[in-house]
């Protein structure tokens, strides 16, 4: 039995919830119609430039995680959802349960002529702590586990070179192993898209000061 104290930290949210627990979720998506970028004026859910490549990543509150791939010149577009769980089309308060078994997943869709998958990936160890389990700071539970899911080959030997190279100085430099969930996106199960009102939910045009988490380990990854 969980003692008080993890409970007020939400451990009984630390546990990945059972296939027979999940909820049953529903038919119909909770973004039937996703909007245009709000910053960046493409399609969050395509279509794409044929040449663009779709990366996900999850590392912790997926506001935050948004607004960093946003930025990085090459990502044709961002958008936030879940991803890794059992329970279909989730919305936002079924996931909070921990009862759905999903992350919290920025979707990144990139041009590799422009950015590199190891760039993206440098970028996704150094700005959250991959070390932590499920939590980043003070966010605690399933849905803030650090994941990546791939969808191509070069996608999956950039993931685990990276995560050697990164797991190797994390340990050299006296820090916990890497706990991120590495898997083909085919094997994560479908990206859900999150509720409107998350959708660049940093943007200017919505939340400007809105809440950030990136807890990090402070560790740079190596050059």
């Amino acid at each position: 039995m969980s003692s008080i104290f993890d409970r007020l930290l939400g451990g009984d949210k630390q546990t990945l919830v059972a296939p027979q627990d999940a909820l049953p979720g529903r038919t119909t998506p909770v973004l039937p119609a996703p909007r245009p970028h709000t910053v960046l004026g493409t399609p969050i859910a395509g279509p794409w430039p044929d040449r663009t490549r779709v990366l996900y990543l999850a590392m912790g509150c997926f506001w935050g995680a948004e607004e960093i791939y946003w930025q990085v010149p090459g990502v044709v577009s961002t958008a936030v959802g879940y991803m890794g769980g059992m329970t279909p089309n989730p919305t936002y308060e079924e996931v909070c349960t921990a009862r759905t078994g999903h992350a919290e997943t920025a979707l990144v869709a990139y041009d590799p002529t422009v950015v590199t998958e190891a760039e993206l990936l440098r970028t996704f160890w150094e700005r959250h702590d991959p070390t932590s389990g499920m939590r980043q700071g003070n966010d605690v539970g399933t849905q803030y586990r650090s994941a990546v899911y791939w969808t191509t080959p070069e996608q999956e030997a950039a993931v685990r070179e990276s995560a050697a190279v990164y797991g190797a100085a994390l340990t050299a430099a006296g820090y916990d192993p890497i706990t991120t969930e590495l898997k083909p996106a085919a094997e994560a199960g479908p990206f859900y898209y999150a509720e409107d009102y998350h959708q660049q939910y940093l943007s200017a045009a919505k939340n400007p000061h809105g809440y950030r988490c990136h807890a990090t380990t402070g560790l740079a990854y190596p050059a």
